[in-house]
């Protein structure tokens, strides 16, 4: 066999500072280049001087700053004749330094293998000569590139033989002439960035091979991709130059099927990418996005003719093409991850994929082609999934006798019917024609339980089941993630998320229907969260803290009113106490009130209303008078509530912290948090509202959230204690015990016991079928049930109707006809009917007392009685309740409030300050030909 005939070509722009090391590398090469070369675009920090010292003023080709990489190495193979038939190009950037025998492991691994047309060498950092870069690129149907490399994975050996790859970069690229010839070479419309990849799969279509052969080895600085230097070559930003060939490589390669599948997922994905970089306070890249892809889809014709010309082998090609690509699982994973770490703040978003990524981060983010094998298993072996799941289970099985019913209701939970659409018309509507008709606003929290239905495919009953039978699971869940950078022990935070979300108060608010509380149990954890990241030192995070909190705390607040007063007092203390976060808490504060403006206007009004939540008011869902060390044991009264001794082993364990000599800040401030709710509590129970006590739930959540905190943060101290031997030991396992007590008496009480309470899975229809079929003309239907009593229209009430206040008069004219027509005194029918009440239902069970004093009323007609209830209908002349104006301001505040949500939203979320371009004080130029 002859010997191979090796042509090399350095492409130079402003390069010098790594020009040097680069070519004492390739003078050093064990295998001698037969034929040099070099191309100089347009450099003005001496790169052509250092070209023209190594190789000769009649071997170095000057070319205008503009010229691309493809463009420099075809103008050198025009003024080159082909040297035979086994003639080798080995193409290098200026800040890419070969080892000593590079050249001669790359020729030597073509030699084994006839099909080899394409080699490249393993990519090491120029900076950290340890750490890998490149063992071989691949790619995915969306254009983003994966190296297949962890962060940060340093060479050990792991990944050394000759691999079969897709694409291999430029940085060192070993191709034979012929097949450059035939397949055209670098695409010029590629001047930077992906040019390497179309190359080769057009080789790989063309039938040849591209492998990788780790015993060559390269450092390579990567400078235009780290931005190190300025691009010259085109005008578009490099992250928008870098988006667009990235799209188009794969939309010009593919076959037509595939390609339309790719296209139809890089329309959605840069969609949904743009609006994540708008909502992370990102424009610019946001605007490179949709420019990246707008300039592939308005030019369709360049499209066209870049698949023309790579027509031939592109559909047999594909099939052995496809298993190097990116898997589709993997894509998926991806997006997960993106999504979590920018919610998270940790990184940037990015969608370009690590190397030739253009996007200003920082040089140790790399990205990862995740492993298909056992993610289900990684998943689930999650220590918060495995306590999500094990808190589902618990629940599903306690709440059994709720499942499978066809309406959820009872206790404080209206039966739940309807659809998202009858929530979005009930809330944006200035009238609302139900009971005796109101123009009140309507309750705030059911434009949240709307967006969540719509969320729901529309299903109110599914969002409703959701925040309320499964707030157990979703309490854990937000205790877990939010004490992650509060508790940094993984099983002290896993077992504080576990006892929070198994308190008395998140069985009791389900036994009782309380939704509001159900909600608020589930924020609580997140408003801890928030307000110590407000403490922070970094202004940028606290503000998005602080706005992130108050639109948590309006939602909150529309569910429970007195959740604000409870958070404003503490908030107050903590600007007390640190200054720093004055404005940052007024924005949590400022931000509720804003939103929920008219609606806490007719609050303030009638302060007592702060004490209640969303739902019915229900007497007998209250303890009249809780025993104190129930109050001190968190457990807020009323029915489905287990022993108060359940929650002994939580106080019990924060007592004990008490006699710790370390950490007494924490210990205090636990107990202050806890103190202060439970004082709440004592002094919220002993008020009564509209005749129903309040209910201290929520501020017992807030003294829980203390006590387990507080333990949580302490924990630590066990180990400490354990690895003391002896009594000290003993002591640790049986504060262990103890503390384990709580969450595992908790579920076991519940699953053994089920939900015992007025919650029913299947709640009865407030009003008879037959009353909805006689007024269908508008008519009203009086339902009496027991002492009490209230107005339908035609249908059951939707979630938050039966909150609407109604004018004082029309009600006390209604009581006194209600109240004359069950204690048989005549005249009563006549004012109901002016009313527009036409029918009269009793609910069971129906008395025969007053079975016999409504059938004995000459104006009114029984319609049906059975074990249901009773039906009257009125036969005096029914007057159609008219409607009242609205205010003028109400469809103004809608989008005025739609808007600041929106602004909102946008102030919490996640953004973050582009880090600078490592290692340069300003920027320079870009090579024109390197990467």
């Amino acid at each position: 066999m002859s010997r191979p005939y090796v042509t090399v070509i350095v492409v130079a722009h402003d390069g010098a500072r790594w020009l040097g090391e680069t070519l004492r590398a390739l003078v050093g090469q064990s295998r001698r280049p037969d034929r040099v070369a070099g191309v100089d675009n347009g450099s003005r920090d001496g790169s052509a001087d250092l070209l023209a010292q190594a190789f000769g003023r009649g071997n170095l080709i000057s070319l205008p700053r503009s010229t691309g990489f493809g463009e420099s190495v075809a103008e050198v193979l025009t003024k080159l004749p082909p040297a035979g038939s086994d003639e080798w190009i080995w193409l290098l950037h200026d800040d890419c330094a070969p080892d000593r025998y590079a050249l001669e492991a790359l020729l030597t691994a073509a030699s084994l293998d006839p099909k080899a047309a394409v080699l490249g060498p393993k990519l090491r950092d120029w900076l950290d000569r340890r750490r890998l870069l490149e063992v071989g690129v691949t790619v995915g149907r969306t254009g983003r590139r994966d190296t297949g490399l962890e962060p940060r994975e340093f060479d050990q050996g792991q990944h050394d033989g000759t691999w079969d790859v897709l694409s291999v970069s430029t940085a060192g690229m070993l191709i034979r002439r012929d097949v450059w010839e035939k397949v055209g070479g670098l695409d010029p419309f590629f001047p930077l960035f992906r040019d390497d990849l179309d190359l080769c799969w057009r080789v790989r279509n063309a039938g040849h091979k591209v492998l990788n052969v780790t015993s060559a080895v390269a450092w390579h600085a990567e400078a235009a991709a780290r931005r190190r230097r300025r691009i010259t070559v085109s005008g578009d930003h490099p992250r928008r130059l870098d988006r667009r060939n990235a799209i188009f490589v794969v939309m010009a390669n593919m076959p037509f099927g595939a390609m339309l599948w790719a296209l139809l997922r890089n329309v959605l994905g840069s969609a949904f990418r743009t609006v994540l970089f708008v909502v992370g306070k990102q424009p610019a890249n946001a605007l490179d996005e949709m420019v990246a892809m707008g300039s592939v889809l308005l030019h369709p014709f360049r499209l066209l003719r870049a698949r023309r010309a790579r027509r031939h082998g592109r559909k047999k090609g594909y099939n052995r093409i496809k298993r190097f690509m990116t898997p589709r699982g993997a894509a998926w994973r991806r997006l997960t991850d993106m999504v979590q770490s920018f919610l998270a703040g940790e990184a940037p978003v990015d969608s370009a994929g690590r190397h030739h990524h253009a996007s200003a981060t920082t040089e140790e983010e790399y990205e990862v082609v995740p492993s298909d094998t056992g993610a289900v298993r990684r998943f689930l072996s999650r220590p918060g999934v495995v306590l999500m799941l094990a808190l589902t289970v618990v629940a599903l099985v306690a709440e059994r006798s709720l499942l499978g019913g066809e309406r959820l209701g009872g206790g404080a939970l209206v039966p739940v019917t309807g659809g998202a659409g009858d929530l979005w018309a009930f809330y944006t509507e200035g009238f609302h024609d139900i009971g005796l008709g109101s123009n009140a606003w309507a309750p705030p929290y059911v434009a949240v339980l709307a967006a969540l239905s719509t969320l729901a495919f529309g299903k109110t009953w599914l969002a409703v089941s959701v925040l309320l039978l499964g707030s157990v699971p979703l309490a854990g869940a937000t205790a877990y993630l939010a004490t992650r950078h509060i508790i940094p022990a993984v099983p002290a935070r896993a077992w504080a998320a576990g006892t929070y979300a198994l308190l008395p108060v998140a069985t009791g608010a389900i036994a009782a229907g309380r939704l509001g509380t159900a909600v608020v149990f589930v924020l609580v954890p997140v408003y801890a969260w928030l307000g110590t990241v407000m403490l922070s030192r970094d202004r940028r995070r606290a503000r998005r803290a602080a706005w992130g909190l108050g639109l948590l705390l309006a939602v909150g607040t529309a569910f429970v009113p007195l959740v604000y007063p409870l958070l404003a007092v503490l908030g107050v203390l903590a600007a007390v106490a640190f200054r720093g976060v004055v404005t940052s808490m007024a924005i949590a504060l400022v931000v509720p009130v804003a939103l929920l403006f008219p609606w806490l206007a007719d609050l303030v009004a009638s302060p007592g209303r702060i004490l209640l939540e969303a739902g019915l008011r229900d007497p007998t869902l209250v303890d009249a008078g809780l025993a104190p060390e129930s109050l001190l044991a968190l457990n807020p009264g009323g029915p489905g509530l287990p022993p108060f001794w359940v929650a002994g082993g939580l106080v019990a364990t924060a007592l004990a912290a008490l006699l710790m000599r370390r950490q007494r800040m924490i210990v205090a401030i636990g107990w202050g948090v806890t103190l202060y709710g439970v004082l709440a509590a004592i002094l919220v129970s002993r008020f009564t509202v509209e005749g129903s006590p309040a209910w201290p739930g929520v501020p017992l959540a807030f003294a829980g959230t203390g006590l387990v905190v507080l333990v949580g943060l302490t924990a630590h101290r066990l180990a400490e204690l354990r690895a003391g031997g002896g009594l000290r030991r003993l002591g640790a396992v049986v504060v262990t015990a103890v503390a384990f007590s709580t969450p595992l008496l908790a579920a076991g009480y519940w699953v053994l016991n089920g939900v015992r309470g007025p919650l029913v899975g299947d709640a009865p229809d407030a009003l008879p079928a037959l009353a909805t079929t006689l007024t269908a003309n508008g008519e009203r239907t009086l339902v009496i049930k027991g002492s009490s009593f209230t107005v339908l229209h035609g249908r059951t009430p939707l979630i938050g109707e039966s909150e609407l206040p109604t004018a004082s008069e029309a009600r006390t004219r209604l009581a006194t006809a209600a109240e004359g027509l069950i204690g048989g005194r005549g005249g009563d029918a006549a004012t109901l009917a002016r009313l527009g009440v036409g029918m009269v239902a009793v609910a069971p069970p129906v008395s025969p007392e007053v079975i016999r004093t409504l059938d004995s009323q000459p104006s009114l007609e029984r319609m049906s009685l059975s074990a249901a209830g009773g039906l009257w209908r009125l036969v005096e002349p029914v007057t159609r309740v008219p409607a009242q104006p609205a205010s003028a301001l109400h469809t103004p505040w809608l989008w005025a409030q739609g808007a600041l949500v929106l602004a909102a939203a946008v102030l919490a979320a996640p953004g973050r300050r582009e880090n600078a371009p490592e290692g340069v004080a300003s920027p320079a130029a870009v090579p024109a030909g390197a990467s």
